[in-house]
């Protein structure tokens, strides 16, 4: 049961600084920490592979900092890890980061399962995942709460949706995106976090390793531009209290919302 896990370093903090130029956020030299969400990805993975046997493998795309979040990956019990950078990968929108991600995956050759966090706590667009799943040409099964192999080369899962769940099976290999509620992701031991930075490697991938197109990676392959970022000023209004019996109450507050074309 051979897993790839696509996690993500994300700012530790709301200011973050704008590039208005490029249109893109400046991620350089901001303290990140691992997505919640992938760390439930990671754990999903670690318990397959414990249960099922293989290799998990934690890819992510991001500058040279993002190494934090996969050395955190490997000091979980991730076999292996890959950083994807460079300038030709900076300012990708949700479709060159599952560009990027697809030619990783490919690079890195045998998978069984894709695992993925629900989605991002900076974006959260919840669409790499989905993305990633029609660049590699496979089945994808989204908000699984619990994961199971079945009939030796099938996976099931149950869905979580907006009005309950729904069980779904699928052919291996495939993409799964996970719910927080899955599982409670484990705290690694401080001898296993001193070993992932001290003996443990994290390979590194530009765009030049990864091959494809040059135009896709990247801000310039990114067909979703940002022209502006600002923090909406909410203008204070004034407060009206409405006294007296319920029912005269209701009707006057009718009428105040009639005049003001609320209603």
């Amino acid at each position: 049961m051979d897993i790839v896990i696509c996690i993500k370093e994300v700012p530790e903090t709301t200011e973050v600084p704008w590039d208005p130029e490029k249109g893109i956020l400046i991620r350089e030299g901001i303290p990140g920490i691992l997505n919640p969400n992938d760390k439930n990805a990671i754990e999903a993975a670690l318990q397959l592979t414990e249960k099922y046997g293989g290799v998990v493998t934690a890819i992510s795309m991001g500058p040279a900092q993002t190494d934090d979040a996969l050395r955190e990956a490997l000091s979980l019990g991730v076999d292996n890890a890959v950083l994807l950078t460079g300038r030709h990968l900076a300012g990708a929108d949700t479709l060159a980061t599952s560009y990027t991600l697809y030619l990783a995956v490919k690079k890195i050759g045998r998978f069984d399962i894709v695992l993925c966090g629900k989605e991002s706590a900076d974006g959260v667009t919840a669409q790499v995942g989905p993305q990633l799943a029609e660049f590699l040409d496979i089945p994808q099964l989204t908000y699984a709460t619990n994961i199971e192999i079945v009939k030796g080369n099938f996976v099931r899962i149950k869905q979580k949706l907006e009005d309950g769940f729904r069980e779904l099976e699928s052919p291996l290999p495939a993409l799964i995106t996970v719910e927080r509620e899955i599982n409670n992701p484990r705290i690694p031991p401080m001898d296993h976090i001193m070993e992932a930075y001290r003996d443990k490697q994290v390979m590194v991938w530009t765009a030049d390793d990864l091959g494809g197109q040059m135009e896709r990676f990247g801000l310039k392959g990114s067909p979703t531009q940002c022209l502006k970022v600002y923090t909406q000023r909410i203008k204070k209004g004034k407060m009206q209290i409405l006294e007296g019996d319920g029912s005269m109450v209701a009707k006057e507050l009718v009428q105040i919302l009639r005049k003001r074309n609320l209603t």
